[in-house]
């Protein structure tokens, strides 16, 4: 069971923050999103959020109606749409007396001793105040792999590692991990053997987004290998991630191994319940 408080990473993907019939942030989702990690920061809570949506963003401003294909036409968007998407934060955020913090990272920040430790340093500054929320993306204009690859489901994982979180919520516009492959079915409620839960993933993703299933299990793999526990849930679900944040039953749970192995001692007989 979490602590009554903890320190949560929490992950917004691309479609729950683009409406789903053009190339525009949706700002009822942003307004309801932001309210709910409020909520959890009034409760006691640390939270960071790992935050997709520049490239989203950027689109509209630059005038494209379709994700571009050219690499140099997403970072385009990514730079012009970053700060839209800070923008839109802050102007939300502080209705919940909230400050906003920008970082901007890569995976060679991660793998750079020195960097790694400036990092986690300005986490644990800016997380001392209570008052103040980390939101995170990858520095899109000069790196490329959550662009292509995983919508920042991976740094999502690298982040809640960085930070020694003690629960990792990635919210995307699947209910979870389903037996039919369906996102729109109920989800698996817990997960305790993640290989044997793999063969269930979709690598499907929508149109402004990248990755899918797929790639957020593999994050969730990094995650729990680290001892963090992990849930995906339907971030288009009102009051979804409240639940997540209360520990509440929502979306499907992935417990690391040595709580895998307290279950199982407690004759816990199948990798996953519904």
């Amino acid at each position: 069971m979490e602590p009554a408080t903890s320190r949560i990473v929490v992950k917004f993907g691309t479609g729950i923050l683009t409406r789903l019939e053009g190339n525009t942030l949706d700002i009822p989702q942003f307004r309801r999103l932001t309210g709910e990690i409020g909520e959890a920061i009034r409760a006691g809570h640390q939270c960071i959020l790992v935050s997709s949506g520049a490239v989203g963003a950027g689109m509209m401003v630059l005038g494209y109606q379709q994700r571009p294909t050219e690499l140099p036409a997403i970072q385009a968007c990514a730079a012009v749409g970053q700060t839209r998407l800070m923008r839109l934060y802050q102007s939300l955020f502080a209705r919940h007396r909230l400050h906003v913090a920008q970082l901007l990272l890569t995976h060679q920040d991660m793998d750079s001793r020195t960097r790694r430790a400036n990092a986690r340093n300005t986490l644990e500054t800016l997380l001392s105040r209570g008052d103040t929320l980390p939101i995170i993306n990858e520095n899109d204009s000069v790196a490329v792999e959550e662009l292509k690859f995983s919508d920042n489901d991976q740094l999502s994982a690298d982040v809640a590692i960085l930070a020694q979180a003690d629960q990792l919520i990635i919210c995307t516009s699947a209910n979870g991990l389903t037996r039919s492959g369906d996102p729109n079915d109920d989800p698996i409620a817990e997960v305790t053997d993640l290989e044997a839960a793999r063969a269930l993933a979709q690598a499907s993703h929508g149109p402004l987004s990248v990755g899918g299933m797929t790639t957020k299990l593999t994050a969730v793999g990094t995650a729990l290998a680290q001892g963090i526990t992990t849930r995906i849930i339907n971030g288009r679900d009102a009051g979804s991630l409240s639940k997540a944040l209360r520990n509440d039953p929502v979306g499907t749970k992935f417990y690391p191994a040595e709580t895998t192995s307290a279950m199982q001692t407690a004759s816990q007989p199948s990798f996953y319940d519904n």
